[in-house]
């Protein structure tokens, strides 16, 4: 582990696609969406700060401070024109990226993205930060998924994997109390989601138990929304196939 911000950063495309990942996620919770995404991309998948890799990364919770270290990782890549993808918290990282620097983020397709209403299910949070043992994880997995959907074995092993690494539970812990405050999290400003001036895509499934789906009502016109019926919250794991063909439609229409 090291203070700076990781990435898996692949493929020589003349696109550029950026993924980010949820709470308590990392960059391998792309790895099958990725293996369904077309060719000819270079993908650039993040730990964000204080998960996995880039867990002693400072101001671990705070979406803006991941944002700019992400804009600025990028441009240390030489990379200046990309498309963003994120799920749930790296959504938020996302459209904050789009803020920080609106004349490099070329599109951006915002899975169940937080910051888009006051909701959240913050004991579903908790209870995945603060789980112990094999089947707690699990338990706390399944909560999170949409109800007729099995959580991939990989999936848990890849949670049980994360949590082993020294200070990753509590720093889980401590992102998911700043997240998630009295029941409610922060929510972006309207016209800071208008000012989006490049092509905004969200998925979002119709079951999501973490970020009710009604948060993609009532958002500016322009933006594309797609329904995953039946779909819970943790959609890169839950409906990869989905994800990947929503995220290659938003790079089309870019």
């Amino acid at each position: 582990m090291t203070g700076a911000l990781y990435a898996e950063d692949t493929g020589e495309g003349e696109r550029a696609l950026v993924l980010l990942h949820g709470f308590a996620g990392s960059h391998r919770s792309w790895d099958a969406v990725r293996s369904a995404l077309p060719p000819g991309l270079r993908i650039v998948a993040y730990d964000l700060p204080g998960h996995a890799r880039s867990l002693d990364l400072p101001g671990a919770g705070k979406a803006r401070v991941g944002a700019q270290a992400v804009v600025d990782d990028l441009a240390g890549r030489g990379i200046e024109r990309y498309h963003m993808a994120g799920h749930s918290f790296g959504g938020a990282v996302c459209v904050l990226a789009a803020d920080l620097a609106p004349q490099s983020v070329a599109s951006l397709a915002l899975i169940a993205p937080g910051g888009f209403g006051p909701e959240m299910a913050g004991e579903l949070m908790s209870a995945r930060a603060q789980a112990q043992t094999d089947a707690e994880i699990a338990a706390a997995m399944q909560g999170m998924f949409g109800p007729h959907a099995r959580v991939p074995p990989d999936t848990i092993a890849a949670a049980i994997a994360l949590d082993c690494a020294p200070g990753q539970r509590e720093k889980l812990i401590e992102i998911s109390a700043m997240i998630v405050r009295d029941g409610q999290q922060g929510v972006f400003p309207r016209i800071m989601l208008e000012a989006l001036a490049m092509p905004v895509h969200i998925a979002w499934g119709t079951q999501d138990a973490v970020l009710p789906f009604h948060q993609a009502n009532g958002l500016p016109e322009r933006f594309a929304v797609r329904p995953l019926q039946g779909c819970g919250h943790m959609l890169p794991e839950e409906a990869p196939a989905e994800v990947a063909r929503f995220i290659t439609g938003s790079l089309c229409h870019a």
